[in-house]
């Protein structure tokens, strides 16, 4: 892997991996957010209420039926698309990443007001046109703020400069997947994204210290090697310490003996982004398995969905798609939909020349993923 994503030069065997990665980050995040959904408001007594001594175990109905999921999801869909469109408008030499975001993120505040797709709106894609995303699950209203207002927010004015919530960090994993690219603009990406809603540094920090966490991840790392290199790429950032302090934390509880629920909740904190992060990489280092990881991250007081989603996106990256538990795939919200925008993104990745370019153009790719 790491060889392809210096060289641009992928086997088909590199491509197969790639692609297992990609939909294992996307499927994995989103499996996460799905089984904590129905617990996120219950506190760790209210969880064991519901569903038994040993907690939730396995998906429970939230949001009408089992297997739904919540607006980090489908944000974390639209930075893909996002991700895509970038690339495709890379041909044109109008290529700014952040602003290309920015409107993949509109599309998705579309989403929320609008009744349904608007046939007339070819230029917004096929992502834009999928029914299922205009169900509105309890968006923040950073999100709403951030995403409605045409202006977006830089590292220099961001949005929203006080919020320091979970959304921002949720909807960064497929940045991680820019496998191409050195870790330290993969991390200068998410962040001037993050910022476009979450303007505190320790949220748009730990969206940058989560993406470096998957993209190691899926160029073949090691857990603790992508941690590493996440705390040595946030110590040159101005504002860093609370993330910083917070990884540390969660590898610090790995020593102290068997995972408990209340280990989550205390690495969780008062609830924001940095602990949610802190709680996932505890909860993918001490997991025995991905079933046991998710559980242990959604089985506490805390930001229960949050934390589901950023350790399901780092087990998936690391372990790709086929250690996702099936059962729980199979009653998942979507998940045609994440499979095609999965396997489209890696396409792009690995073989982008061949659909757009000077020389070649597929019609069918860019009424898929438009220029305008």
């Amino acid at each position: 892997m790491s060889t392809a994503a210096a060289t641009g030069v992928w086997g088909r065997a590199e491509q197969q991996d790639f692609r297992s990665r990609v939909r294992g980050t996307l499927l994995g995040a989103a499996v996460g957010d799905a089984l904590g959904a129905p617990v996120d408001e219950l506190s760790l007594e209210g969880i064991r209420e519901a569903h038994g001594a040993e907690g939730l175990t396995e998906p429970a109905p939230a949001h009408g039926r089992r297997g739904t999921v919540t607006a980090a999801t489908q944000l974390t869909l639209f930075t893909v698309d996002g991700l895509i469109r970038a690339q495709v408008r890379r041909d044109t030499g109008a290529w700014h990443p952040p602003t290309d975001l920015h409107r993949a993120y509109r599309r998705w505040a579309a989403t929320q007001s609008d009744w349904g797709p608007d046939e007339r709106r070819k230029e917004d894609g096929w992502l834009a046109r999928e029914e299922w995303l205009y169900s509105r699950r309890s968006p923040a209203r950073a999100c709403l703020v951030g995403f409605g207002d045409e202006n977006m927010g830089t590292l220099e004015a961001p949005m929203n400069p006080d919020e320091k919530g979970t959304e921002a960090v949720t909807r960064s994993a497929p940045f991680g997947l820019l496998v191409g690219w050195e870790p330290q603009l993969v991390l200068q990406l998410a962040v001037e994204c993050a910022v476009q809603t979450h303007g505190h540094p320790s949220a748009y920090l730990a969206a940058g210290a989560h993406t470096i966490l998957v993209h190691g991840l899926a160029r073949g790392e090691s857990l603790d090697g992508a941690i590493q290199r996440a705390l040595a790429l946030l110590a040159a950032r101005p504002g860093h310490q609370p993330v910083t302090d917070a990884l540390k934390h969660a590898l610090g509880a790995v020593r102290q003996g068997m995972p408990t629920p209340s280990r989550v909740e205390e690495l969780m904190g008062d609830g924001g982004a940095e602990g949610a992060l802190a709680a996932a990489v505890y909860c993918a280092l001490v997991g025995e398995d991905i079933r046991h990881g998710l559980r242990l991250a959604v089985n506490h007081g805390g930001a229960s969905s949050a934390a589901g989603g950023l350790c399901g996106a780092l087990l998936g990256a690391l372990h790709g798609e086929t250690a996702l538990p099936p059962g729980w795939l199979t009653e998942l919200e979507g998940r045609a939909t994440i499979l095609e925008l999965a396997d489209d993104f890696a396409m792009e990745m690995t073989q982008g020349p061949a659909l757009h370019g000077p020389a070649v153009s597929s019609p069918g790719w860019l009424a898929r993923y438009p220029r305008a």
